[in-house]
């Protein structure tokens, strides 16, 4: 159910999309004056190393001055910055953009005292919680670099993460807080630190009564850090280039190592300024619940910076969308702080629906402000999309982007003007971005034929400039395959009328509940148990999760299938859970002779993730041995298990 149209929406929309193609240096000059520049771009964009492009390469500014100090000294200071609300633990408290300030100053100067500076990397591991916000500022503020690394995830995964981006120091705390249970941080990162070959200098540890933790030589209490000389002392805003990098996160590849997106300063800053005006149409003073996680570029972009770069208020939301304490508890965050939209994955209104399938629990709560909400993370599969429509009576908006774009590639320009919604696609491309569809020779498809999904170069600011540490993994990843353009990975096609579908990944990487996994970690982990000989993982359709992970296991010679089977599998399960992290998810681990390949080597697992969804499987005709996949096919068509 979509607000009335109008052909003025669609008009308004064209008109600006078609400028940022024409004269994208004028379109995004404009865009630029709702940042606070040190020094303001007189270049809008470097193109002189394609594929390499840079924008406002001799701009200077400092983010977390955008995002706090500006509001304070234009009189926002008592206007809440930030909402925190924790169901998990029973608390609720209110930072105004004065107070959030203070911290930030004061946890800045404690990083200095440190030692840390500007280049210099903090890895940030911590659960949904106001000082991981008040890090991720304060790295900003004195031009150091975070790497926020999401709470869930175990030791080798984080210690990649730290030989990767090798930080001086680690902000953590002591556990994190699920409905059902306390997860143990600490304990994480010390192994993560044992297996890394970097070695951080000190980790601060915010101690929780959930489950306190017990420090170390290299470990400094919070509530000491916050409070010492150092941080009494302060931190001013350090000014760094626009081409600065604000930030590396990282994505899982399809292979084992994860790619750090760099992330750089000033572009970013405007592209979020736009999107919240443009895209979101949320102003300043208005209240934006995004229900994600700072781990993610969801948390990153729209639980922190974007809103705060607005003047906005933010919601830091520490809970889940049902059992925290029920299926209402998003429509009473909404209520209690006043929301005019929510941002949110599918998979979280899934779970409503499946759990209060008549939204009965929106009457109970006033959402009299509620104007918008939108969806990310995955696919929005119509159903979701026809009964969120109808429970709230809102424009129900899919956007569509990437870790590695930091923004929406594409959506319904809801600032702009709201266009018809069409169920399964997340409307039209934002503007900045020239989407193509693509075939195998790199060639636009008509409309209505499926290609490769690709944004001709430059893209816009705001979208990753390259790797971290990596330029030529950058180009091999993402520019090699068509000359000239992003590929995005994901397949689908346009329309007649420019609205883009996106039908799923091209490669091997699973999106489960919104959270990137690729199957090489998930892989590694199975295959490092003593009894398998050889393992793969491919994603299946899950109503509530979108995919969820799958095992194919082939064990070696002389193991009993038949009396260690059982064994084995739930030790598989506990490997993957202990390596990877309880968000990957793996519950079903099926045991079978051998595994479908190419004559390369190559296992198919499109084509068995084709015939576990049920449909008719794409069988390339470089098999080695077609035998195998009729072997696997009851298998995969059986039940789960």
């Amino acid at each position: 159910m979509s607000e009335p149209t109008s052909e003025g929406a669609a008009t308004a929309y064209q008109n600006i999309y078609d400028a940022s193609l024409r004269d994208p240096e004028g379109f995004w000059r404009t865009a630029a004056e709702g940042i606070d520049w040190v020094t303001p771009p007189s270049r809008i964009l470097d193109d002189s190393r394609p594929p390499f492009y840079r924008w406002y390469p001799d701009a200077e500014l400092n983010v977390c001055f955008n995002a706090v100090d500006r509001h304070v000294a234009a009189g926002r200071g008592e206007q809440a910055a930030i909402h925190y609300d924790s169901p998990v633990t029973g608390t609720k408290s209110t930072m105004t953009y004065a107070v959030l300030l203070e911290r930030v100053r004061a946890v800045a100067g404690g990083l200095r005292g440190l030692g840390v500076g500007k280049g210099d990397r903090v890895v940030i591991y911590m659960p949904m919680v106001p000082e991981a916000v008040v890090a991720m500022l304060a790295c900003a503020r004195i031009g150091a670099i975070h790497s926020v690394v999401f709470g869930g995830f175990a030791p080798q995964e984080l210690a990649a993460r730290i030989d990767d981006a090798a930080p001086k120091v680690v902000l953590s705390a002591s556990c994190g807080v699920e409905p059902s249970r306390v997860v143990p941080y600490k304990p994480f990162l010390d192994e993560a630190i044992r297996r890394s070959e970097h070695q951080p200098e000190h980790c601060v540890v915010l101690q929780r009564e959930q489950q306190p933790a017990e420090l170390g030589e290299r470990d400094i209490d919070w509530a000491d850090f916050e409070s010492g000389d150092a941080a009494r002392a302060g931190s001013e805003c350090v000014t760094v280039a626009a081409t600065d990098p604000l930030y590396i996160l990282y994505t899982s590849g399809t292979t084992g190592k994860p790619k750090g997106i760099y992330r750089d300063s000033g572009g970013y800053a405007v592209a979020l300024r736009w999107s919240m005006a443009n895209i979101y149409d949320v102003a300043p003073g208005e209240t934006m619940f995004t229900a994600s996680d700072v781990g993610w570029v969801v948390g990153h972009s729209y639980i922190v910076y974007a809103p705060l770069l607005t003047g906005a208020t933010t919601v830091l939301y520490e809970g889940k969308p049902v059992g925290t304490p029920d299926a209402g508890a998003f429509w009473r965050v909404i209520a209690e702080y006043g929301a005019v939209c929510l941002f949110t994955a599918p998979t979280a209104f899934r779970a409503i629906k499946k759990d209060d399938s008549t939204a009965s629990k929106l009457a109970e709560h006033d959402l009299s402000r509620f104007r918008a909400l939108f969806l990310a993370g995955e696919r929005l599969d119509p159903d979701t999309y026809e009964w969120a429509s109808s429970a709230l009576s809102k424009p129900v908006i899919d956007n569509w982007w990437q870790t590695e774009t930091g923004w929406p590639i594409a959506s319904n320009p809801k600032g702009i003007g709201l266009l018809p919604i069409k169920a399964g696609s997340p409307t039209v491309a934002v503007p900045g971005y020239d989407v193509q569809v693509l075939d195998g020779t790199g060639e636009p498809v008509k409309p209505g034929v499926e290609g490769a999904i690709c944004i001709k170069l430059p893209m816009p600011p705001g979208t990753l400039p390259t790797l971290w540490g990596d330029d030529d993994r950058y180009v091999s990843s993402y520019l090699s395959a068509y000359p000239g353009y992003y590929l995005t990975g994901d397949g689908g096609y346009l329309d007649e009328e420019g609205y883009l579908y996106v039908m799923g990944r091209t490669d091997d990487v699973l999106n489960v509940a919104g959270h990137r996994l690729s199957t090489g970690s998930l892989e590694a982990a199975l295959a490092g148990h003593e009894a398998v000989a050889e393992c793969a993982v491919i994603g299946v359709h899950d109503d509530l999760k979108g995919q969820v992970p799958r095992a194919l296991v082939v064990l070696k010679s002389g193991v009993d299938a038949e009396a260690d089977g059982e064994r084995i599998r739930r030790e598989l399960v506990a490997r993957v859970r202990a390596e990877v992290g309880a968000v990957a998810a793996l519950h079903q681990v099926d045991i079978v002779a051998g595994l479908p390949k190419t004559r390369s080597g190559k296992i198919l697992r499109k084509t068995m993730r084709e015939l576990a969804d049920g449909k008719s499987p794409s069988v390339p005709a470089t098999i080695e041995d077609a035998s195998v996949l009729e072997t696997l096919t009851p298998v995969l068509r059986g039940p789960a298990s």
